[in-house]
């Protein structure tokens, strides 16, 4: 029986696949689920599949290793044997993690078709390991699943062998079927000090590894004039304790530190919130959602999604303190209009590539 292997190693895949998992089963395709647990936090990500009532796994693997090399050499490892087992039609990959590049190879080596959901994005910033994930993965892949004509127009400019569709992002399917579950259920809102609040969220390597960076973060939140409210990255909370700075932060009353939290409770906090400050790609996304709209400042020098820049939803900021406070004035004092419609999609992305995939793989 020919399936379609939807592979996802992290939280945010698990996000932005869920809808292409619920319009695979609406169009009746077989579909085989697999988690490579690449995430810091298993029990987070079987979490996340559970909210967002998902069938669990077919085959679940859980990384045991931190660094990027052994983890790619695991999953890849890992996905030989599967592969092997179950031949696909199909694997299904989205985004730029050690786990979309590992499941490409081990597909491409074995001659198995791999779709890249969210392919042709650039940052063009080589420090970045993802830019370098999601650049390979494309050069593998035979479908190419571009959220815009931008990515699309990369793509062609690298010269990609595979077969380019523009289809929106997944991001914004999630956003809109989501978020009136999140209304729902989530009581995060209860556990917030604030009653305006600007949404932070900082993980990037580049930036928490930096000790200098990290503590321009944490300095620009202190003296931030709407208070923050901070869910911290395990990642980010380790090298706090690292730099004596976490018990410090935890007792500054601007900011409320929070553990991760789930999807619906942060679909919340994005929707409750004045502004989002973050060095996150898909947030940038998410803020344009029709449902969120939110402005947001980007605690980076570059981005991979320069379309909410363009489109007015995020700005650019760097990593400087007085630069992110200056912003963080500016988008409250000047509260411009943000457009309806999101640069990413009307949230059919899913129903596109399914049926780009039901057509070229499932209609003969």
């Amino acid at each position: 029986m020919k399936t379609v292997m939807v592979v996802a190693g992290t939280r945010p895949e698990i996000v932005k696949m869920a809808p292409i998992v619920r319009a695979l089963q609406k169009q009746k395709i077989p579909t085989t689920f697999v988690s490579c647990g690449q995430h810091y936090d298993y029990n987070m990500s079987q979490q996340f599949i559970e909210e967002l009532e998902l069938p669990a796994p077919d085959h679940a693997y859980r990384v045991k290793v931190d660094s990027p090399g052994k983890q790619t050499a695991q999953i890849i490892t890992y996905m030989d044997k599967l592969l092997r087992e179950i031949t696909p039609a199909l694997v299904l990959v989205e985004g730029d993690t050690n786990t979309v590049l590992a499941a490409a190879v081990a597909a491409n080596k074995l001659k198995i078709p791999i779709g890249h959901v969210e392919a042709g994005l650039r940052s063009f910033d080589l420090r970045m390991p993802e830019e370098h994930n999601r650049r390979l993965t494309d050069h593998l892949s035979t479908f190419l699943f571009a959220p815009t004509e931008r990515a699309k127009a990369n793509l062609k400019k690298e010269s990609v062998w595979g077969r380019i569709y523009v289809t929106g992002n997944t991001v914004i399917d999630a956003v809109i079927q989501h978020l009136p579950i999140a209304e729902k259920k989530s009581a995060i809102l209860k556990k917030i000090r604030f009653k305006k609040f600007a949404l932070a969220t900082a993980h990037r390597a580049e930036n928490v590894d930096d000790e200098a960076v990290l503590s321009t973060f944490m300095e620009a939140f202190a003296e931030s004039p709407v208070p923050v409210v901070y869910p911290v990255h395990p990642r980010t909370k380790k090298r706090l304790r690292q730099n004596n700075m976490y018990t410090q932060t935890s007792k500054i009353r601007n900011v409320q530190l929070l553990p991760p939290v789930g999807y619906l409770d942060f679909l919340m906090l994005m929707k409750k919130s004045e502004l989002i400050i973050t060095d996150s790609g898909g947030i940038q996304e998410e803020a344009t959602a029709p449902n969120i709209k939110k402005p947001v400042l980007v605690i980076r020098l570059s981005t991979e999604r320069p379309e909410a820049v363009e489109a007015g939803f995020a700005k650019i900021v760097g990593t400087e303190k007085h630069k992110i406070l200056t912003a963080i004035q500016k988008a409250l004092s000047e509260r411009k209009p943000l457009p309806d419609k999101s640069p990413f999609g009307d949230g059919t992305a899913s129903e596109k590539i399914v049926n780009i995939i039901q057509k070229e793989l499932f209609s003969s």
